[in-house]
This record gives C-alpha cells, sequence and structure tokens, in this order.
C-alpha cells in the first residue's frame, strides 16, 4: 500500500468513521490470507465516536483470491449478521466498494489479540487444560449462527437456500471433478457412497462453512474471534460441525477428534446446550466424509490452478499434494461405516 494510497484511505476512512481526520500511523501485512489479503492498521483518528487510537484490520482480495468466495461487501455483510447475533467476531467498522480507494474493495474491522495459527494451538502443552472449554464455547458460538434462517433481506446476495443441500453439494464436487477431467477413483467411490447413504435432511441454517481451527483466533486458551466468513451459505448445520471435527483439519493431533483441541464430545456439548436441535458424534458421521470429499476436490482445483492455470503461487501445487491423503482419510471413514458398495 503505497503512500497515495494511503493518503486516499486516511480521507475516505475520515468520513466512514465521522471523524474530523484519520491518519495510519502503522501498516503490516499480515501472514496467511491465500485468498484474501490482510493489512494490520493502527489509526490515529480525530473527532467522533471512535476518536483516539483504533487497532483495525483491513480485508481485501488477494491477487491468488478465488470466484467462489464473496465480495468484501459481501462478506462485511455477513460478519455484521455474526456480530449481531452476539457471536465472538471483530466488530465491523465500515467497508468500500470503490475499488478507487486503494485499488479494491475493502472492509475494516477492529484488531483482536491472539494466533489462528492452527498448529500452534493444537501443540500447544496446555491444549489438555484449556481444549475442553474451548471447543465447548466453539460449540455455542456455532449454535448462534445457526439460529439465522432463511430468508434474511441483509443476505438476500446468498440466494435461495438449495432444496436438497447434501443433494446440491455432492452434485457441485462431482461436477468439479468432471471439469477437470481428473481421474480420482477413491473420490468417485466416495461420491457414489454418499449418494447412496443420503441421511434425512435438515433445516436450512446460515453456515460458516470454513468453522474449522485455522480461522479461529486464540489468546491465552480462550477465544478472541471467528474469522474468515467469505465462505458462508445456507447449508445444513451438520455441514459445519463435522467440519470442525473431521480428521483433515486435526492438524496432526487425531486423537483429539475436534478440531485437535478436544473431544467430539465437548464440541457438541456446548453446541447443544444452545441450539434447539442436538447432535450425536454418529450423526456426524456421514458429513465428515462429505468434508473430506469436499477438502479433497478444494485441493485438486488448487493444484490445477498452478498446473494447468499457471498461476505462480507456491501454495498451489503444496495443496495439491494433500489429495492422497484425503482419499487415505475417506477410505478409513467408509471402512468405519461398513461401507462395501
Amino acid at each position: 500500500m503505497d503512500g497515495a494510497r494511503t493518503a486516499s484511505l486516511e480521507a475516505w476512512l475520515a468520513t466512514a468513521l465521522g471523524a474530523d481526520r484519520v491518519a495510519v500511523k502503522g501498516r503490516n501485512k499480515l501472514s496467511g490470507g491465500a485468498i484474501q489479503e490482510n493489512w494490520a492498521l493502527d489509526l490515529a483518528v480525530e473527532g467522533g465516536a471512535l476518536a483516539g487510537e483504533l487497532r483495525t484490520v483491513l480485508r481485501t482480495d488477494a491477487p491468488s483470491s478465488v470466484a467462489v468466495s464473496h465480495s468484501r461487501v459481501q462478506e462485511f455483510a455477513l460478519l455484521q449478521c455474526a456480530y449481531a447475533r452476539g457471536m465472538t467476531v471483530p466488530r465491523p467498522l465500515a467497508v468500500c466498494a470503490d475499488a478507487g480507494v486503494i485499488g479494491a474493495p475493502f472492509f475494516l474491522a477492529e484488531r483482536v489479540e491472539g494466533t489462528a495459527i492452527a498448529r500452534r494451538i493444537v501443540r500447544d502443552r496446555a491444549v489438555a487444560d484449556f481444549g475442553p472449554a474451548l471447543a465447548r464455547k466453539l460449540g455455542e458460538e456455532l449454535a448462534k449462527l445457526h439460529g439465522v434462517r432463511p430468508p434474511q433481506a441483509a443476505l438476500a446476495f446468498l440466494g435461495e437456500p438449495p432444496g436438497d443441500v447434501v443433494a446440491s453439494r455432492i452434485a457441485t464436487y462431482r461436477r468439479y471433478l468432471d471439469e477437470m477431467d481428473a481421474a480420482e477413483p477413491v473420490l468417485e467411490w466416495g461420491l457414489r457412497w454418499l449418494e447412496r447413504h443420503t441421511p434425512a435432511p435438515e433445516r436450512v441454517v446460515l453456515t460458516h462453512l470454513d468453522f474449522r481451527m485455522g480461522n479461529i483466533m486464540v489468546a491465552d486458551g480462550a477465544l478472541t474471534a471467528i474469522l474468515d466468513w467469505e465462505f458462508a451459505g445456507w447449508g445444513d448445520p451438520r455441514e459445519d460441525l463435522a467440519w470442525f471435527c473431521a480428521k483433515c483439519w486435526r492438524f496432526g493431533a487425531v486423537e483429539r477428534t475436534a478440531g485437535g483441541i478436544a473431544q467430539r464430545e465437548d464440541f457438541l456439548a456446548g453446541y447443544n446446550a444452545v441450539a434447539p436441535r442436538a447432535f450425536t458424534p454418529a450423526d456426524l458421521a456421514f458429513f465428515e466424509a462429505l468434508g473430506t470429499v469436499r477438502w479433497a476436490v478444494i485441493a485438486l482445483q488448487q493444484g490445477h490452478r498452478f498446473h494447468a492455470g499457471g498461476e505462480p503461487n507456491l501454495e498451489l501445487p503444496l495443496t495439491g499434494l494433500m489429495v492422497p491423503q484425503l482419499c487415505h482419510d475417506l477410505l478409513e471413514y467408509l471402512a468405519a461405516e461398513g461401507a462395501d458398495d
């Protein structure tokens, strides 16, 4: 972010925040963000309700952003919805749809303390102490989100919810495989098994669709923020619950079945204490398999973007290398379910 764009941003922020003047005193590009780009901005605000020092994050598009991600204006609306539900998310401050200000649309939110580096969290020596309570808290948070039902005027951009969520997901993943012309017999078999064993549908709710360690900010073992809302949409509540518990998101701590920090029972205890509909670990088995297929297909797409699309981003082929492990995980899930067809 060069000097001209900083000056443009300062002028825009003064208007957006209802201030007399805003100065950017510090800026630092944050790590991560393969799909979105995040900047830590320290602001000096003169006048208005937010006068004083303000620690913020500016979130805008990264060069490798993907089409299925919501726009920053849409993600801001989702963040506002979560904040209004009393969820632990960064306070949304302002959104700009005008690409002329810094070169792309962006939004601004308050910066919170903590780390979202999942491997650091699950390997913390104190995780056995703080993990179960953190998992229960995350379950409670997810239940708040799942209390949002369609229609919602502010979320009209999400469109109509699918008539059959699971069938829609399976059809989408199959189409993605066909578009890549990828020979992945384990995934094809997994998709066919999922088609033949689809559970009864649940009520459609607002789902985060990337609720996992890595998108959870933690400080001293406590939740400080749920991040990255760019994929949220209408879905089955079991999708979010199972995505958090899937083996691929335990970051090596496979014995701790809820995000690598605790057990499924801890996570579900928090969720079931708040949600009107209770679920058991058995309710998640199908959706953990479905989530594994989803992540494997995404990993294939990322590798394809590098090898066939020519995108010069090393993270893309490295993600593609995850596919064999994900296929192995899928076979383990299906074997546990007694799959023989």
